[in-house]
């Protein structure tokens, strides 16, 4: 987490950075996770924002009064409650993608210019002083905020939380005149909505939102009634951070295949009939949690386009080609699940898109020998040889 403070700028300005990386652990779990660290309301109460899904930050913000409060004054507490839109940009690619977040709660600690007894022309205990300067201290939310029960309060201060469910203003008036107060610090929590990841590159996306602060927030920012900041506005810079798995394991001695016909070259020369297929099918695991695409590179070109070659070492040359079958829950082209179909020299096949994170599954290579090359590959005899190269990218 990164605060800067530029008082010329008169700008606050705070990074939320969220993570996508695959969990073996929870493969259906494919959502971000804020990595941000709590500061604040949710740092002090780690498990009810847990259970809310929300998470906090605190600015070092100052709202200031002006002038003397009198009786009846305005402090109102009003946020950007309402789902708010940005987008974000891959730093290499330029796609984009749709951020939503609200400000779910907001709190600070206020500071009397001197004790809230002296205030109120009694002398007791400090909580009476705030109970009967405010008509009720303020841990108590005024609608249509809601109270979370926090609040801790020394003679002259008083600390308070409050959910904001909705976008409008919570108002507190003070029974007696307050010549000087202020709130040192905003504490805010914040719900986010992000984007599916399994259909975003791998990468860092950025973006940024800025709200205004004080009178100038016009009811869409932060205002706190007669109290004044000494800032502006606060930018809230967005960081996506994707981090893809694509990775394809073969089995020991997997990148040797010895095509044949069903039932060995033994059952055919003993029985004397031409084999119709000649083939060998290659299992690998297969994971991948976003797009991609797959390329076939022959080790001999084919001719115009065609089928992969392998030579004998008389010289004479036979085709063959490859197919690809993907594991359950991947679509490929054409739609459908459980994608089966030829691969090209030379050119993409794809995109491929995960429904969920795939990991680790069974996927197959099928290897054959075109069936009209089979006559003429027997009659030469000998053994074949070639190579081809598949390439999985993700960069779609």
């Amino acid at each position: 987490m990164a605060v800067l403070w530029t008082s010329s700028a008169q700008a606050a300005n705070h990074e939320i950075r969220a993570r996508f990386q695959p969990d073996s652990s929870q493969p259906n779990k494919n959502e971000f996770v804020n990595q941000t660290p709590n500061s604040g309301y949710c740092a002090t109460y780690p498990d009810i924002c847990k259970r809310d899904g929300i998470f906090s930050i605190q600015m070092p913000v100052r709202y200031d009064s002006a002038r003397p409060l009198p009786v009846g004054e305005t402090v109102g507490v009003k946020v950007p409650a309402d789902w708010r839109r940005l987008t974000v940009t891959h730093r290499d690619t330029g796609q984009t993608e749709t951020v939503e977040i609200r400000i779910s709660g907001v709190g600070s600690t206020y500071v009397l210019s001197e004790s809230a007894e002296s205030l109120v022309g009694e002398s007791g205990t400090p909580i009476l002083g705030h109970w009967k300067l405010w008509s009720g201290t303020w841990v108590n939310a005024p609608a249509p905020c809601v109270v979370t029960g926090v609040g801790a309060y020394t003679p002259t201060t008083y600390r308070f939380f409050w959910r904001t469910p909705v976008q409008e203003a919570c108002i507190k008036q003070p029974a007696y005149p307050i010549p000087h107060m202020y709130f040192s610090m905003l504490d805010i929590a914040y719900e986010l909505r992000t984007p599916n990841p399994l259909g975003m590159s791998s990468g860092e996306y950025t973006g940024s939102l800025t709200y205004r602060m004080g009178p100038s927030a016009a009811g869409d920012g932060f205002e706190m009634g007669a109290l004044v900041p000494d800032d502006d506005t606060l930018a809230l810079d967005f960081v996506l951070d994707v981090q893809h798995t694509l990775k394809a394991e073969l089995p020991p001695g997997g990148n040797k295949v010895v095509m044949e016909p069903v039932g060995g070259w033994q059952r055919w020369l003993e029985s004397g009939q031409r084999p119709t297929e000649i083939y060998r099918d290659q299992a690998f695991f297969l994971s991948a949690s976003s797009r991609f695409k797959v390329m076939l590179v022959c080790d001999i070109q084919p001719v115009f386009q065609g089928p992969c070659l392998f030579s004998n070492r008389d010289g004479a040359y036979s085709s063959f080609q490859v197919s690809l079958t993907l594991p359950a829950g991947i679509g490929g082209p054409g739609g459908g699940d459980r994608w089966s179909g030829p691969l090209a020299h030379n050119q993409w096949t794809g995109p491929f898109e995960p429904a969920r994170y795939i990991d680790r599954k069974p996927a197959a290579l099928r290897f054959f020998v075109v069936p009209q090359a089979i006559p003429a590959l027997i009659g030469y005899g000998g053994t074949f040889q070639g190579g081809v190269t598949i390439i999985l990218d993700s960069e779609v």
